[in-house]
């Protein structure tokens, strides 16, 4: 039985190293930064003491201990000291003006209103400090996108006059943005402060990691992963975010996404490029050779510190591919580089490497070769190797003389809606569309059914330990039982760890009684959500954790994560989020890594790998193309299938193929007019047949499949059979999957009146043998067999399982059978009611809500008996009607 150690110190030196790493130095004038040994420094901005530490929605609801703020992180430091008058000021005005989170899920607000700052205040204050700290704080999330208005995308009123007056009367004026995602960064011209610089939302360490870079206690080094425009409106995407009626997104930008926009059309609307970032010191990078072998290319390259401050640096290698018959852009980045961590005067070489699936185009209408797959244009092929997109000098070239096909693959996904979109020449072009139908292309290749054989005493356990194969195994497992396997339990499903999102394998008696284990996915990407209060590490959010351009730190951190997650019994985190940095105001983008599919891929592999190394995984999501919260649950993403290949699948590929991800998650949201859940072409021909994947693929909570209800809030999906047949495999969530619930959707049913135009068996055969390979590699089918693993904790803030709670009111079974309750579903607000009773039993609990959130927002109630978490009740927002759920 394997031990694992979780030392919480390391862990905590981890998260605040990626924190720092993440980090982006966008500016750095007038020596403001690092702060002088000794400096006095007044700290504006009333987010210094209200971090934002994620984003919101299930990707940022870790219940913490504490959480460092930007101020309290400086207070901490030893070499500085913080103006205490300014601080009393801010104290006062907030006991008056307390932080307004919103109204709860998808409801927050984006900002803060600011204090109101006098000249008198701010030529105080410059009268006594060196330095001056600005914090500027913005949320966004599940749910709740961005929008382009003062507060959100934009500073509000008073965030731009407190920076206008702070920068007048001080020289070292330093802008900390505690963001998720990028915003409007035209002050910076305008009002000219010192330094700026992003820290992102970087979990509970946040304010330390903060404090030790302005210190200069660690030197920033991270680089941006999405380029920033001068205005909102030069990115292509702007014109197509978000339709009059909000049903569909015409993606007419195709594969010019981000920097490959604005290298080839637009490099004059660049304020800070892709790969953007400053640090302390400065370094000399030089190619000290390029080789070509085939389409293969190798570039070495030399980096050394030549400034006074330590520091890391980052290289990166871009390709320039023919143009002349199929659009490229001007710049694709290839590989990237980060070196380690070099003192002043030290040199490090490094090789930078791609091969041809890293530049070639994939053709959708067959123009070149006659057939669609990825090819090579005869033509030059030219690299440029530097620090950022813009900041490159060419290494190297080679030609190719003749249109080569490197992998010729089947049309699938392709729209069925006609649009034009972005070529040659700032030109458009017709997308090509779909001939034929996923369910034609289905019913050609339904697989080989296996023989049902009856209970043979075949074991799971015996399939892994090579006794019997998997085939004999499924040969075992009734028709009720296939349609049971497809359902996930919750959420908060009491069959696995309380508080978590679903259990999912083994739901009902009878497929654990053949040895299937249960397994417990949970909430992530930025931490475990435990909604039973349980407490649990906050990482870095997804933008941060791609700033570093550091995969071995990512795999690092994600080492300690998987241990903490088979500490909490949890098989399988619903993270990371890979889905592309498509346009700034998408909400979700906090938790997504960048607007290139290289780094977003390569991010992720590391990630997995550090989680696979405790048997325990990531689920890669969203499966594909989640670029708007606003009406996501029923939106149309119209996209070619060259921008898919190229930009909105790649990640997930290279993170299947190089990372050896084996769960996804897939999308609410239609592509091409095809629910996710669904889409066949995108979940077998692709996913599974030309990528070779042999994992497992469940839906988001409450996915639709087939149509759209017309009762927004009924979460009963009656058309399992849609997905199944997609080769989707596990529907979450459902509130029961035992046998009495089979007719509860249609799959059942469908097999038993013989509709194999709708399911069959060898279907559902095939998703059970995704689930069961899935299965037998994880820490819950090591309990089956005994061996489930141990964690011992050193130095753990928060190992008691008990929750402090301290109770609002109190209420006598005996005399208040019926309580009646009015909830603040605010963001960090609880309540808590008690009940006592003199006879022991077993109680029925009947909880009857109603909220005016949407459908999907989630408000979990949690039973406790004695301070300890027995069951968690999960509701969604029911718009203003009555739901009632039953617990015992």
């Amino acid at each position: 039985m394997p031990e694992y150690i979780l030392d919480w110190n390391k862990y905590t030196d981890t998260a605040i190293r990626v924190a720092q790493e993440g980090s982006v130095l966008l500016k750095n004038d007038r020596s403001a930064l690092p702060l002088s040994s000794g400096a006095k420094v007044a700290v504006f901005g009333r987010m210094q003491n209200n971090y934002y530490k994620s984003g919101t929605g299930s990707g940022g609801m870790v219940n913490v201990k504490h959480v460092v703020s930007i101020l309290e992180g400086l207070q901490n430091e030893e070499t500085i000291s913080v103006d205490e008058e300014l601080l009393k000021i801010y104290e006062k005005w907030e006991e008056e003006n307390p932080v307004d989170p919103g109204l709860g899920w998808g409801k927050e607000n984006w900002s803060q209103k600011e204090m109101p700052l006098t000249s008198d205040i701010v030529k105080s204050a410059a009268s006594r400090n060196d330095a001056a700290v600005i914090v500027i704080g913005r949320t966004a999330g599940e749910d709740r996108d961005n929008t382009a208005q003062k507060g959100s995308f934009f500073l509000s009123d008073g965030e731009e006059e407190m920076i206008e007056k702070v920068c007048s009367e001080f020289a070292k004026t330093i802008v900390v943005l505690n963001v998720g995602n990028i915003i409007d960064m035209s002050f910076v011209e305008k009002y000219d402060p010192a330094s700026v610089i992003y820290v992102w939302q970087a979990g509970m360490i946040g304010g330390t990691a903060t404090a030790d870079l302005l210190c200069g206690k660690a030197v920033p080094s991270g680089c941006l992963t999405d380029t920033i425009a001068k205005d909102l409106s030069d990115y292509p995407s702007s014109k197509n975010f978000g339709g009059e009626d909000l049903s569909k997104d015409f993606y007419a930008e195709d594969i010019f996404v981000g920097y490959r926009y604005f290298s080839t059309f637009a490099e004059d609307k660049v304020l800070y490029p892709f790969g953007y970032g400053l640090s302390y010191t400065t370094f000399d990078v030089k190619s000290l050779g390029f080789e070509s072998q085939g389409t293969d290319v190798c570039v070495k390259v030399s980096v050394k510190n030549t400034g006074s401050f330590k520091g890391k640096k980052t290289v990166m290698l871009f390709a320039k591919t023919p143009s002349d018959r199929i659009a490229t852009p001007s710049r694709v980045l290839v590989d990237f580089a980060k070196t380690k961590e070099l003192l002043p005067g030290e040199d490090v070489e490094i090789t930078l490497k791609a091969g041809a699936n890293r530049y070639a185009s994939f053709d959708d209408d067959g123009r070149l070769m006659g057939n669609t797959g990825w090819v090579l244009p005869k033509g030059t092929y030219s690299f440029f190797m530097g620090e950022n997109v813009s900041e490159t000098a060419e290494v190297g070239s080679f030609e190719i003389a003749e249109d080569t096909m490197i992998e010729q693959l089947e049309s699938a996904a392709k729209p069925v809606q006609a649009f034009d979109r972005l070529t040659i020449g700032g030109n458009y072009e017709p997308v090509p569309l779909r001939a034929v139908e996923h369910v034609e292309t289905r019913l050609e290749r339904v697989p080989k059914e296996i023989a049902f054989t009856g209970d043979k005493g075949i074991k799971l356990a015996d399939v892994k330990t090579g006794k019997n194969t998997l085939e004999e195994f499924i040969a075992q497992i009734s028709d009720e039982d296939l349609s049971l396997i497809i359902r996930g339990e919750g959420m908060g499903s009491p069959k696995v760890t309380t508080g978590t999102a679903a259990a999912y394998g083994g739901v009902s008696r009878e497929l654990m009684d053949i040895g299937i284990p249960t397994l417990c996915c949970d909430d992530g990407p930025s931490g475990m959500r435990i909604d039973s209060g349980k407490k649990a590490f906050s990482l870095p959010n997804g933008t941060c954790l791609a700033c570093t351009f550091n995969e071995e730190l990512n795999e690092e951190l994600f080492d300690w994560f998987g241990i903490e997650m088979v500490s909490n019994e949890v098989d399988v985190i619903l993270g990371p989020g890979i889905n592309i940095h498509r346009h700034p105001l998408n909400g979700r983008n906090f938790e997504y890594f960048s607007e290139d599919p290289l780094l977003t891929g390569r991010i992720a592999s590391a990630q997995i790998r550090g989680m696979e190394k405790h048997g325990v995984t990531g689920t890669i999501k969203h499966f594909c193309s989640n670029n708007r919260e606003t009406n996501r649950r029923c939106m149309d993403s119209v996209v070619s299938e060259r921008a898919l290949r190229e930009i909105y699948l790649k990640g997930f590929e290279i993170a299947i193929k190089e990372g050896k991800a084996r769960s996804v998650m897939s999308v609410y949201n239609m592509i091409n007019g095809t629910f996710g859940t669904s889409n066949y072409e995108l979940n077998t021909t692709i996913l599974h047949e030309q990528w070779g994947f042999t994992g497992l693929l469940m839906t988001d909570w409450w996915a639709y499949i087939d149509g759209i209800p017309a009762n927004t809030f009924d979460h009963s999906i009656p058309t399992h059979s849609v997905m199944a047949r997609a080769q989707c495999d596990v529907y979450m969530v459902c509130s029961s999957v035992e046998r009495e619930a089979l007719n509860v959707t249609d799959t059942y049913e469908n097999l038993k009146n013989g509709r194999t135009d709708l399911i069959t068996r060898a279907e559902l055969q095939r998703n059970a043998g995704n689930i069961l390979r899935f299965a037998m590699n994880t820490p819950a089918m090591d309990a089956v067999m005994g061996d489930r693993p141990k964690v011992k904790h050193i130095d753990c803030p928060f190992a008691d399982d008990t929750i402090e709670a301290k109770c609002d009111l109190y209420y006598d079974i005996d005399k208040d059978p019926v309580i009646k309750v009015d909830v603040n579903t605010e963001e960090g607000k609880d309540f808590v009611f008690g009940i006592t009773t003199d006879r022991p039993g077993v109680y029925d609990c009947e909880l009857l809500v109603s909220s005016e959130l949407n459908a999907l927002a989630q408000l979990p109630v949690t039973v406790y008996y004695t301070s300890i978490p027995l069951r968690v009740v999960t509701f969604t927002g029911t718009d203003g009607q009555d739901v009632t759920k039953n617990t015992e």
